[in-house]
């Protein structure tokens, strides 16, 4: 089951400054091997047992004495010693910033803008909504946000100063002036922040922007209410300027286009169709999904709703290329699949796993294969050609604790982002297997810098850490390898410098 987040968090209008982030990426170069993940001890006079999220400026440059050579971190494995602390590795991420919205968010979206449909360059620019859970019901508001003036720069996986200790000397004053701006990873000024606040009725359980007009956007609520909103002039307001606004906590009262109470309880599962505009699914707590159609400015629910879960539906996809066909997740650990011409039953129900079923991603891009995840930390990938037989392609523990969020990536077919409540966003990537020869060449580029394990998965691509209880990731389907993510502490955008996009020739 998905747990809520505990709004337990200074006041909601106060921004949560990037330097505070502390992150722990454990950066792979393609195919396998991963870089070096800094470990520091203090000087020992003054050394002190440090929470992981301590702010960056308690450890100056000048008071850390290096320990041990650079040992990769491996969250759930290593233990942190009295007077260690992870170090933030600028040159894991061409870009990395957090911000907030006030109060923590379970759920947010990416918003589709018309900046452009594949945008590589920096500066970038991205919109997004979000519902919060505040402390109380009154609180509750859903954020229209606008991150503009978003700069980074490539770098290079393997730094050519590893080669000459002069070069890494100077390396080292600049990557500690980089330090004194932690939230832009790869350099640059920070970005504008502008939000627009919508007062909601109780807390945002899951929030989703349609596709085809990206302004019409749907909330599950605590209170049992399913809601369409019409977030137009909010977003149109946003794209006129790039001046940072509504610090002063103003939340306007709007009053959303549709609202259905027909659900027995609360849910967490929506989904807007991707072939059909307006077409909508929403599953609750109770076992019931029901079908949204529209009909010109509204939209017509069935009241009659499929049923066929043991347990509380937790997730639905719906098909990228089948107008007709949704995907379903539950506590009763099954995934089901469902055909709206035959009737209110399942089509194909089968066990998943063997805990809840949180999540579920459909592979827009190789629409055979649907990955999901799973509350005892594993997740796993499947093969819907073979549904009748054994589908199961691919089965991951890493994970310790509960799969939050999976989705795959919108511009790379076998490429898949996970997040879980033991604070890790990891990225995978399918295709990889292991290649001794290529391991033995990047040691020998690093020169032994870096004390990698043996026993990572070699489809893992990259470890992102810094962000408590995580709920959720999104691919920015406009620019490639950008991901946002939400927790307990705010949200993070981050591009790693190794998630290589293969994109289409201008002629394809």
């Amino acid at each position: 089951m998905i747990l809520l987040l505990l709004p337990a968090q200074p006041s909601p209008e106060q921004p949560v400054s990037p330097s505070h982030i502390v992150t722990s990426p454990l950066p792979f170069e393609k195919l396998v091997f991963s870089f070096e993940m800094p470990r520091s001890l203090k000087n020992p006079k003054k050394s002190k047992k440090k929470n992981r999220s301590s702010k960056k400026e308690d450890a100056s440059p000048s008071s850390v004495v290096p320990s041990a050579p650079a040992k990769v971190w491996q969250p759930g494995v290593d233990e942190m010693e009295e007077g260690e602390e992870l170090q933030f590795d600028p040159s894991a991420y061409n870009y990395l910033r957090g911000f907030n919205i006030g109060w923590p968010c379970l759920s947010f979206d990416v918003v589709q803008d018309s900046l452009g449909l594949v945008r590589t360059e920096f500066p970038h620019t991205l919109y997004g909504v979000a519902g919060t859970q505040a402390d109380q019901q009154s609180a509750n508001y859903i954020g229209i946000f606008k991150l503009s003036k978003i700069t980074g720069k490539k770098r290079d996986l393997v730094p050519s100063s590893l080669n000459n200790d002069e070069e890494m000397e100077d390396d080292d004053s600049s990557s500690s002036d980089e330090d004194e701006d932690m939230g832009d990873a790869a350099g640059g000024n920070a970005p504008v922040l502008q939000i627009k606040k919508v007062a909601h009725q109780g807390c945002v359980n899951r929030i989703r922007s349609m596709t085809q007009k990206p302004h019409i956007c749907a909330t599950w609520g605590d209170t049992g209410f399913v809601q369409v909103w019409d977030f137009s002039s909010h977003l149109n307001s946003l794209a006129e300027s790039d001046a940072p606004n509504n610090r002063d906590g103003t939340v306007i009262k709007q009053t959303p286009i549709m609202k259905f109470g027909g659900h027995k309880d609360e849910g967490y599962a929506i989904d807007w169709s991707p072939v059909v505009p307006g077409r909508l699914i929403s599953g609750d707590c109770n076992k019931c999904i029901h079908l949204w159609e529209p009909t010109g400015d509204s939209w017509k629910v069935d009241s009659t709703p499929f049923t066929g879960h043991d347990a509380s539906v937790e997730d639905l996809q719906w098909s990228p290329t089948e107008a007709n066909i949704f995907a379903s997740s539950s506590v009763d650990g099954k995934i089901a699949i469902w055909d709206t011409r035959e009737g209110k039953k399942p089509k194909f129900i089968f066990k998943a796993h063997d805990a809840d079923v949180n999540v579920i991603s459909w592979n827009r891009l190789a629409s055979c294969m649907i990955a999901s995840g799973s509350d005892d930390g594993s997740f796993s990938i499947r093969d819907l050609r073979e549904i009748k037989d054994d589908s199961l392609v691919a089965h991951f523990k890493y994970h310790k604790k509960p799969i939050t969020s999976v989705e795959w990536s919108p511009h790379e077919a076998s490429t898949l982002a996970v997040s879980s409540d033991d604070h890790q966003l990891t990225i995978w990537d399918l295709s990889l297997e292991r290649d001794k020869e290529e391991e033995a060449e990047f040691k020998a580029k690093v020169k032994e810098q870096v004390n990698a394990p043996e026993d990572l998965p070699p489809q893992l691509l990259f470890v992102h850490q810094g962000q408590k209880d995580l709920k959720e990731l999104h691919w920015h389907p406009q620019i490639p390898g950008m991901i946002i993510s939400t927790a307990a502490d705010g949200f993070n955008v981050l591009m790693p410098t190794n998630i290589d996009v293969t994109l289409p020739s201008a002629s394809s």
